[in-house]
């Protein structure tokens, strides 16, 4: 049998796509709904409208290259814009959504350098990967071995590098990002019609109590943190200090002098 490599926008289209994308387009609107400042990106995925349930009043689509009109393909991009050279200016967004943006890069450490020099301090980062360690995970690396005997038995897209969730978390604190939140998601085995989907849909409920880090795709919100810089409420301007006034004492002579709270000095 030939090889052949599945795209990555037809394999959201199919039943295990569908089932991933309707999970992940869930917690994006979860976790952004609260979230406040002035610019908004999410780059890559156009399948999925990420910022749709933000109150920002700019927000953008970025991808790296302009996708060909196609069923399911998306929203044409607002801004065309790589992973690892991002045109924004320094501390300018105050949110960032990267589904999948990770592991479709070829650098993935200049990607998260590039997003911490674009957010703000205390900016959002929200993550989501496919996770190697688990049962979509070890599908993918059985047919990768097949593929070498001539069989075809890929069951994800064959873009990118699968980045294990404790690995990413490594990456973002050496950033100084503080990892706000992580779920896992999609605990149902790689089969691939709806009707065997169906069938183990059990598995979503179970699956976070029993083997909560074995999901197929997992999903982060980082926190960038800087040094030295505290954020400020409405009580910050405090009053200044008081001047030492002089104070009167009395000596053995009953003659009053006065003295100064500060040195101590009596005049």
């Amino acid at each position: 049998m030939s090889a052949q490599i599945i795209g990555l926008h037809h394999w959201f289209d199919s039943a295990p796509g569908r089932y991933l994308l309707a999970w992940e387009q869930a917690h994006f609107d979860e976790a952004v709904a609260n979230v406040f400042g002035y610019h908004s990106v999410q780059l890559g995925m156009p399948q999925l409208d990420g910022l749709r349930a933000n109150r920002m009043p700019h927000r953008w689509r970025a991808m790296d290259q302009v996708q060909a009109p196609a069923p399911g393909a998306g929203a044409a991009p607002d801004v065309l814009a790589h992973a690892m050279a991002l045109p924004f200016a320094e501390n300018s967004l105050d949110l960032l959504l990267l589904p999948h943006a990770l592991e479709l890069s070829h650098d993935p450490h200049a990607a998260l350098r590039e997003v911490a020099r674009v957010l703000v301090p205390e900016g959002r980062v929200v993550i989501s990967g496919l996770n190697p360690v688990s049962l979509w995970g070890l599908r993918q690396r059985r047919a990768r071995l097949y593929q070498r005997l001539g069989w075809d038995d890929l069951y994800l897209p064959d873009v990118g590098e699968f980045i294990g969730y404790w690995r990413l978390r490594d990456w973002l604190r050496l950033l100084n990002f503080e990892v706000e939140s992580a779920h896992f998601g999609c605990y149902r085995p790689a089969v691939r019609t709806d009707a065997w989907l169906e069938r183990f849909s059990w598995m979503d409920r179970v699956g976070p109590r029993c083997w909560p880090i074995l999901g197929a795709v997992y999903f982060v919100v980082a926190i960038k943190r800087v040094h030295g810089v505290r954020l400020l409420g409405p009580a910050w301007r405090t009053s200044g200090q008081r001047a030492a006034a002089p104070m009167p004492v009395a000596n053995r002579a009953g003659i009053f002098s006065t003295t100064d709270r500060q040195t101590g000095r009596i005049e």
